[in-house]
């Protein structure tokens, strides 16, 4: 069981340091308390508290000014005001700067008790409506479908490793395969049996940023850092605190970074751009990629150790052109999920079309499938869909296979009436970005194209 939260103390009275550590350790919570000011916001922001207890008049320095500078820093951080002052009026005025709530010395450790709770759980709520909405319409992601032995054995493993509560994982394939929709499910089964709170799912795509600003947007920066860096920010991995970060397309990180990931996943500990502080973390790190990562390491674009470190618990999800039994249950589970979603009628898909989709090897795995049957349930208003209802790609490549006609040196069929290669290349274009859900990146991968010849072909028929 996690612990309930962690708890960062400032007082001089060491009296009650002593007290309330001792209740609140008993009741789950890690504490660490402070009787001096000296660099205690820089204390604070390194050990990432969920709640900090803070006395409004401390010998030397003002409770007030701390509470403003720990505001500014993280203005996420619950602080809980301690005061002397039976009128309250200065911890009403700090509440007013941000402060969660107060308590009144002299207190007892019932009432200490249950404002933190309270504290603790409101911010939870605030976090969980926020992701509530988003969650409720990726709740499909959590499913993993499948009924082959290949993807019945990877389910298994992963209930084990997630009971477990492993702290690291790789997940290889395709694109499209559902590696995200994997690590979505692993998520879930790791934080399905607590009950003390909302645990995050942050990810980030590797390949889509610049390396300087993806270590600022994993490890946080401090202000001044650069340029830009009018206030301090917080990176996802704190933003994940307890919960999963995915890391998708890892084997597109750079060597310089993927130096500083293997640090964070040695040591548990991260350091902002710009900072002094080492702060602990405490998240899962799931790591993905669609490159054959042995092969990235042989060529020394991926590191040995980085990888022998993720793949403690290593997962590949196959093609569905190697899952041909997985087709019907997929077809079934998206035809109701798109149906539900665009409240329209299901559309039978025949037996002739069914053997078609069989015989194709999806070339964009799950992802094409269910791009497809999207198209079908919003767009289509045959009663039931047929061969003629196919796209044009997939019945010719479904018919090479079932006859066994293969071009004698070519992979791809040229049609006896010909074919404009300005209408062919636009085409092929835009199937990519409709297989990558228009992630403009993934969909030069699946060309062999670099992105900026991509984003040049784009421009040039005129797609936006």
């Amino acid at each position: 069981m996690k612990s309930k939260g962690k708890i960062f103390m400032l007082d001089d009275d060491k009296l009650i340091l002593s007290m309330l550590s001792r209740v609140l350790a008993k009741e789950g919570y890690e504490v660490l308390v402070e009787a001096e000011t000296d660099n205690i916001v820089n204390k604070v922001m390194a050990w990432s508290p969920d709640v900090m207890l803070l006395d409004i008049r401390l010998p030397g320095r003002s409770g007030i000014e701390i509470l403003q500078e720990i505001r500014e820093k993280d203005p996420e951080l619950q602080v809980i005001m301690l005061t002397a002052d039976d009128t309250a009026e200065t911890a009403v005025k700090a509440m007013k700067l941000g402060a969660a709530d107060y308590l009144t010395k002299p207190f007892n450790k019932e009432e200490v008790s249950i404002v933190i709770s309270n504290v603790i759980e409101k911010n939870s709520l605030k976090h969980e409506v926020s992701h509530l909405r988003k969650a409720y319409s990726e709740i499909h992601e959590r499913k993993f479908i499948g009924q082959s032995k290949v993807i019945k054995k990877i389910m298994c493993n992963i209930e084990k490793m997630a009971k477990a509560h492993v702290s690291t994982l790789l997940i290889t394939g395709e694109s499209g395969t559902g590696k995200e929709v994997l690590a979505r499910r692993v998520h879930h089964l790791m934080n399905e049996s607590e009950t003390s709170g909302y645990y995050p799912f942050v990810s980030l795509n590797c390949a889509a940023m610049p390396e300087s600003l993806l270590e600022s947007e994993l490890f946080g920066y401090e202000k001044g850092s650069f340029t830009d860096a009018k206030t301090g920010s917080k990176g996802l991995f704190e933003s994940a605190k307890g919960g999963s970060i995915l890391l998708d397309e890892i084997g597109d990180m750079k060597r310089d970074l993927q130096g500083k990931m293997l640090r964070v996943l040695e040591e548990r500990l991260i350091r902002r751009v710009g900072g002094k502080e080492d702060i602990p973390i405490n998240v899962t790190v799931i790591a993905t990629t669609n490159r054959n990562i042995s092969d990235a390491v042989d060529k020394g674009e991926f590191r040995k150790d980085l990888f022998f470190r993720l793949s403690t618990f290593y997962f590949h999800i196959p093609p569905l052109r190697e899952r041909q039994e997985d087709i019907p249950l997929l077809l079934e589970y998206y035809m109701a999920y798109f149906v539900s979603k665009y409240h329209r009628k299901s559309i039978p898909i025949s037996p002739e079309a069914k053997k078609l989709m069989l015989a194709y090897d999806w070339p964009g795995n799950v992802r094409e499938l269910k791009n497809l049957m999207e198209r079908f349930v919003v767009l289509e208003s045959a009663e039931r869909i047929l061969p003629e209802n196919l796209p044009r790609w997939l019945v010719n490549r479904s018919s090479a296979t079932m006859t066994g006609q293969q071009p004698s040196e070519s992979k791809y069929l040229l049609p006896d009436a010909g074919i404009s290669l300005n209408d062919l290349e636009k085409d092929l274009i835009m199937q990519a970005l409709e297989k990558t859900n228009n992630n403009q990146s993934q969909a030069a991968k699946l060309l062999n194209m670099t992105y900026d010849a991509f984003r040049s072909h784009m421009k040039k028929y005129g797609i936006t």
